[in-house]
């Protein structure tokens, strides 16, 4: 994922801002990592690049 994406990136569910949380990164990309609702208090994870914006019911 890129950090430009978080630009456009909102919560699928209330629409708000999201805050990207970094857990490993290299030089192009973001490899793992979460992004947090404040409003709905979730996490989205991100994983091997891709963000997972599914609403937490149905993710799994």
């Amino acid at each position: 994922m890129k950090k430009e994406l978080m630009d456009i990136l909102a919560c699928p569910i209330c629409k708000g801002d999201l805050v990207l949380n970094i857990i490993e990164e290299d030089e192009v990309e973001i490899k793992s990592g979460t992004l947090y609702c404040s409003q709905c208090r979730e996490y989205y994870p991100v994983e091997d690049g891709i963000p997972n914006l599914l609403p937490p019911d149905i993710r799994e």
